[in-house]
């Protein structure tokens, strides 16, 4: 049976992988704290997935998917942090700060000695927070139409929630690189600002990261 899964954010991300995972069956809620949006939330999706409020969302669901900006993952696993004791988070978020690009990359307020994984996991230290959809454009979330077949990038402390994360990238159609410990988030996190710099530097959007051997 599929996991129920909850979704937080009901950005372009937060959109993207909820219409993924219902596309490949799983029960789907979209989370937003704000109701007024409620009806363009199911607009965009097709009106054929649930939208309910955070509490809600996470009560009743198996997986969290963290979609928020980064500049929001603390305050917003600050006032879930009861309700994902045991749960699986799949963190999708990256440490943007909230200033411009220099020469196409982009500025973030973390540094290499803590990621934002680590500062969510030290906020809720029985969640099973898992890195995952950090480094990729939404565009190719899901079931990326590129060949080779690109890599996702994943990391967290517990192996059970990597081993439900991956069964998800198996369904979406990625291969995936299990870099180990929450600690491997400092690099992985990163990898967004090199994904972004064609883009950024008018080279084009269309492309994704892949581990060679």
């Amino acid at each position: 049976m599929k996991k129920k899964i909850g979704v937080i954010g009901s950005g372009i991300v937060g959109i993207t992988l909820a219409k993924g995972f219902a596309k490949h069956g799983y029960p789907v809620t979209i989370a937003t704290n704000h109701p007024e949006k409620t009806a363009a939330i199911k607009e965009k999706t097709g009106g054929n997935i649930p939208v309910a409020g955070f509490e809600e969302t996470v009560n009743g669901c198996d997986v969290v998917v963290l979609a928020v900006k980064g500049s929001a993952a603390e305050q917003v696993i600050k006032s879930l942090a009861p309700l994902l004791n045991g749960k699986t988070v799949i963190d999708t978020t990256n440490p943007i700060a909230d200033k411009p690009p220099v020469n196409g990359v982009l500025p973030y307020f973390t540094d290499l000695s803590c990621s934002l994984l680590e500062k969510l996991q030290e906020l809720v230290p029985a969640a099973r927070i898992v890195k995952a959809f950090s480094c990729v454009g939404n565009a190719y979330m899901v079931n990326p139409v590129l060949s080779p077949a690109p890599t996702m990038f994943i990391c967290g402390d517990d192996e059970g929630a990597k081993e439900v994360l991956k069964s998800i990238l198996g369904d979406f159609g990625w291969e995936y690189e299990d870099l180990g410990k929450k600690e491997a988030a400092r690099a992985i996190e990163p990898l967004a600002m090199l994904w972004c710099i064609p883009g950024m530097t008018g080279k084009g959007w269309s492309h994704a990261l892949k581990l060679v051997r």
